[in-house]
């Protein structure tokens, strides 16, 4: 058996990094009583049409289960609303409300400050082998039959 020290694997940086800047994110919605899942859902819901709540889960990768939970709060709160879609009535759309649109708001500025301040902090061929990286790490996983 190899022996491989966590701080020599690719997960361990990945994971340790979406620990950190989901701490960020949840310290920042938090001062809008908010969570950083709430403000992401707030992010990928289309501004104009809304968003079919079947196609949210896939959007944001989550599963249904926690997908409601968030749903059911963000309701709560007023920030979005379920409404039937015009054309087919199977369809539930979650519409943003005018304080979700605030929210939303708030969440995208959250977003690009994060962004700026780490990106500010890279050069440019640090950030383009960054997206390279990510990628291709990317690709593999969808490509590469990883436990077969």
């Amino acid at each position: 058996m190899i022996a491989m020290k966590q701080e020599d694997t690719i997960d361990f940086h990945i994971r340790r990094n979406w620990h950190k800047i989901m701490r960020i994110y949840n310290l920042e919605a938090a001062k809008q009583n908010a969570t950083m899942p709430m403000a992401y859902a707030l992010l990928n819901i289309d501004m104009e049409e809304g968003t079919p709540s079947t196609s949210l889960g896939p959007i944001m990768g989550m599963e249904s289960r926690s997908l409601t939970r968030i749903l059911k709060k963000m309701e709560e709160e007023n920030v979005i609303k379920r409404v039937q879609d015009k054309n087919d009535k199977r369809i539930t759309r979650i519409i943003l409300t005018k304080k979700g649109k605030e929210k939303r708001e708030q969440s995208r500025l959250a977003v690009i400050r994060f962004n700026q301040v780490i990106q500010s902090n890279l050069n440019e061929s640090e950030r383009k082998n960054f997206f390279q990286i990510m990628n291709k790490i990317n690709d593999i996983i969808d490509t590469t039959p990883i436990f077969e």
